[in-house]
């Protein structure tokens, strides 16, 4: 079991909500990945003036664990707003938190969400801030009361993968009580592998998946990875070698003729 913040979850993908052909492939899709936490942005969809209506239908009818974020905010003060908001609404506590500093990256602004952060943790707030992989900005970030922290790999929407692999592992090295997820910028099924194969608690999707040919089979691709790089991370991964090992000592000469060789010998 995986446990965020006060869940106990036994996927460890999280799955948006946005940019899917239609309602139906993205419920279909969503249930494919085997995610128990969906995202959904509050701006976007306008709930509470019944917008989006069936989209809410759809959303709601799966019954799992909403993460309602503030995307499109670029002030702390109105990502504060947008949060208090999606509470009242969603009934919970959780929320993702974006501050934009960029129209052209989308790169959080990191100080604006530290600000934001630290007012709704004083207000209740469980909060998971979308961050860039900077080790300082993840450390103001904990030291203002975050437990989960959620950089990015690359750009919102870019599928680049890990761009900075340093930084990830440093960060990952660095707060190792901190539950890491990475958010944003994966792009296919191994970006997803090698995340957790880096000791990461899991990973966010979106774009990948609503934007690839077949959403469905995308998301199970998906699930999968993220289920082998867990594993492949908990069993120790060969460490990588500057120069060749042979699996067999002595080349050319089996194993079970080198025992019987050896056996003489001693006898």
């Amino acid at each position: 079991m995986f446990k965020v913040a006060d869940k106990e979850l036994s996927s460890r993908l999280f799955i948006g909500t946005a940019l899917y052909p239609s309602p139906e492939i993205m419920q279909k899709a969503i249930l494919a990945s085997g995610a128990q936490v969906v995202t959904v942005s509050l701006r976007r969809q306008a709930p509470g003036t019944k917008g989006g209506a069936q989209f809410w239908d759809l959303v709601k009818g799966l019954n799992l664990n909403l993460l309602p974020n503030t995307a499109g905010c670029r002030t702390a003060k109105e990502a504060v707003t947008t949060a208090h908001m999606a509470r009242e609404l969603f009934g919970t506590k959780w929320i993702k938190l974006e501050v934009i500093g960029d129209d052209y990256t989308l790169q959080p602004d990191p100080f604006g969400l530290v600000e934001a952060a630290r007012q709704l943790i004083t207000d209740g707030f469980e909060v998971f801030p979308y961050a860039t992989d900077d080790l300082i900005v993840a450390q103001r970030l904990v030291d203002a009361g975050c437990r989960i922290i959620m950089p990015w790999a690359a750009p919102i929407g870019s599928g680049q993968g890990l761009t900075d692999v340093r930084a990830l592992t440093q960060l990952r090295a660095r707060l190792p009580e901190t539950t890491l997820i990475v958010d944003a910028g994966l792009g296919r099924p191994s970006h997803a592998a090698q995340v957790m194969e880096m000791g990461y608690d899991g990973v966010l999707l979106n774009s990948a998946v609503a934007l690839a040919t077949e959403p469905v089979g995308m998301a199970k691709a998906f699930a999968l990875a993220v289920e082998s790089g867990r594993q492949g991370y908990l069993s120790g991964l060969m460490q990588e070698r500057d120069i060749a090992s042979p699996s067999t000592p002595t080349v050319g000469t089996p194993f079970w003729h080198r025992k019987v060789e050896g056996s003489k010998a001693e006898s």
